[in-house]
């Protein structure tokens, strides 16, 4: 795959497992786009691999013996970038990219040689498929300009990531948040544009996806601030206090309280019904209910994340479709 009329220098890195048409469309999307595609399959049986190589993509096989992350996958997709490309535009198969965004994301990085990542809009596919899926695409819609990170979906420049050693390799969850930390710290900036970018399919259906996809959050936001949790980044800090204070500390406290003083402390729970109307405010009532719920996920997510560290244990992947 190449775009006509100038240089090689942007190359996409897909990656996926067993996504199916997903896959089909986002590289059918990919045409005309990008001078190089390279797809990081993650042992597919869908007959993913042969998809994308009928389709010119430069295949690379995850080595499955090792523990999966989103973050190696894509530093896998990183080496097999060719020399001389000066951009890397970044997709989850379950995305295609929209027409047009890569010239514009490309122009403005060329126009700002101190902004390393630009990401624009991205939105659910099928918005009306579930509550779920509304919220998830209400949840893309950040505020436009300098931003602190991005998503999976970003066009960055390949010099500053490999300068950095790309993404890093452990982490289960929010890589480019992490990555985008390494990137401020180092002088560079990171924006998003008002450019329609990617859609997306999340296929969240399910309460019990939402709970899983919120515990993995709770597991980014204690082992980001972790890691970058000290001034001036202070990453993650406030949303692992709130995942462990909302999800954890409250509860345990008001059952510890009906067991040693009186069963009427459980009234406390009240406080949960009053917080979603407080939030219902600014968001309505089902996202204020879900934002509550998804309280208790994060932070049993949060817990996993500082025993694992504890005991020595490494994290295992956590995922809802």
């Amino acid at each position: 795959m190449s775009v006509k009329g100038h240089a090689m220098t942007v190359a996409a890195v897909v990656i996926g497992r067993n996504e199916g048409a997903r896959l089909i469309a986002c590289l059918a999307a990919l045409e005309g786009q990008v001078d190089q595609v390279i797809y990081v399959d993650s042992g597919s049986t869908d007959g993913s691999v042969a998809a994308a190589q009928s389709r010119g993509a430069l295949v690379v096989a995850l080595d499955m013996t090792q523990p999966f992350t989103a973050a190696r996958a894509r530093n896998a997709g990183l080496e097999k970038v060719a020399e001389g490309v000066e951009f890397v535009q970044f997709l989850d198969g379950d995305c295609a990219l929209r027409e047009g965004w890569i010239a514009t994301a490309r122009t403005f990085l060329e126009d700002h040689p101190d902004v390393a990542v630009v990401c624009g809009r991205r939105r659910e596919r099928f918005p009306d498929a579930s509550i779920y899926n509304r919220l998830i695409d209400r949840e893309w819609d950040t505020p436009v300009g300098q931003a602190l990170a991005c998503g999976g979906d970003a066009l960055m420049r390949v010099a500053p990531l490999r300068d950095l050693g790309g993404y890093r390799d452990s982490l289960i969850a929010g890589e480019e948040p992490e990555l985008c930390v390494r990137l401020h710290q180092a002088g560079w900036q990171i924006w998003r544009l008002d450019a329609e970018m990617t859609w997306h399919d999340a296929e969240i259906t399910r309460l019990s996806q939402w709970w899983k996809r919120s515990q993995r959050a709770g597991h980014a936001f204690a082992e980001g601030a972790a890691l970058h949790g000290g001034p001036p980044e202070r990453h993650w800090v406030a949303e692992r206090r709130r995942a462990l204070i909302w999800g954890v500390a409250l509860p345990l406290a008001i059952l510890v309280l009906a067991l040693l003083i009186s069963p009427w402390a459980l009234l406390l729970l009240g406080i949960y019904p009053l917080q979603i109307l407080r939030l219902s405010r600014h968001g309505g009532l089902a996202w204020a209910a879900l934002t509550t719920f998804s309280k208790f996920a994060e932070g049993l997510g949060a817990v996993q994340y500082h025993l694992r560290r504890m005991s020595g244990r490494k994290s295992e992947i956590i995922e809802y479709k």
